[in-house]
Order: structure tokens, then sequence, then C-alpha cells
């Protein structure tokens, strides 16, 4: 069952991968006419990494034999929260022109609201695959978890951008630091 339903948020986390890269090598070809916002690739690098480890995760759910609608729809709006991210990270062209604001200034607080909604699903995510015991919830998780959701807050809340400039990599440092740590690499196929 899983190989059917895995398809769709493989879809969507598919399109959240393009957009960032779109949006990447837009800001790239643009350097000639517009700066490149270096908060925002660094989030764009950010994004990135989250979908890719995020899909990497979702493997641990073939081995859950009876799934439901509900546990299908919850899966899904994850992705779909990830895709918003991406969405919200690079607007495209549909979005007013405003030379004074980058539009990561614009969709600043939208970019850190759906962060922080992210980081709020994968907690009973992370939980669940340990209730269905597909795998246990690493200890570093809980230490790794609140620290996302600071980084989240301080974003949604804050606009200087001396604080976004630590953020960026602090949120990287965290992530890159928990799959180390955790061994998130020994998915166990079967």
């Amino acid at each position: 069952m899983f190989d059917y339903l895995a398809v769709l948020i493989s879809v969507v986390l598919g399109f959240a991968v393009t957009h960032v890269l779109t949006g990447m090598s837009g800001a790239i070809n643009r350097r000639n006419h517009a700066r490149i916002e270096w908060v925002q690739m660094f989030w764009a690098l950010n994004v990135l990494a989250y979908v890719l480890a995020m899909w990497w995760g979702m493997y641990w759910w073939k081995h859950l034999s009876v799934w439901t609608v509900q546990a299908f729809a919850f899966l899904t709006s994850y992705a779909i929260v990830l895709f918003l991210l991406a969405a919200v990270l690079f607007p495209g062209e549909g979005g007013r022109a405003d030379p004074e604001r980058t539009a990561f200034e614009r969709n600043r607080q939208w970019f850190f609201g759906l962060l922080l909604a992210a980081h709020l699903i994968d907690i009973p995510e992370t939980a669940a695959k340990q209730v269905d015991g597909l795998r246990a919830v690493p200890p570093q998780y809980w230490i790794v978890a609140p620290a996302f959701i600071a980084i989240a807050v301080t974003g949604l809340i804050t606009g200087k951008r001396k604080v976004h400039l630590v953020l960026a990599p602090a949120w990287l440092a965290v992530l890159v630091s928990y799959e180390v740590f955790s061994a998130l690499d020994q998915i166990v196929v079967g």
C-alpha cells in the first residue's frame, strides 16, 4: 500500500525540490539585473536539505501494514507544507515588485510560519513512527526539535537582517548534526 500512497507524497516533494532549484537558478541567472539575496539562497539550501531529509525519512512508513486515510492525509499535509515553504521562498513573477524589499523580506513571516508549521507537524510524525513500531525516536530529536522551533519563531518575530544571517546557518547546523548523530542513514530495508 505504501508504494501506491508514496507516489503522491513523492510528487509533491519533487515539486518542492524543483521549485527551490528553479528559484536558485533564476536568482543566479538574474544576478546582473538584481542582486542575489544570500539569506534567501541559504534558506533555499536549507529547504532543499529539509525536503530531502523528510523524503528519506518517509521510507520508514513502508513498514506500516495498515494504512488509514487520516495517516495518508497527515503525511500528505506535511509534504504540502514543505512545498508551500519552497513556494513562498521563491514566489515567482506573480508578486508585486517592491524595489525596497526583497521577496524574502516580503514573505518572511509566511516563510517562518510555514517552517514552524512543518516542525510542529514533524513532532507527531516522528512520534507516530515510534508508536507504530517503525523507528524509535532518537534521543537527539528532543534537543533538535526545540532548536528548530526556536529558530522558526525567532525568524517569524524579527526582521533584523543580522539575526537572519545567523538563523540560516544555525538551522543547517542543527539539521546536519541531527542527521550525523541520529544515524538517519540507517533505514532498514526489508
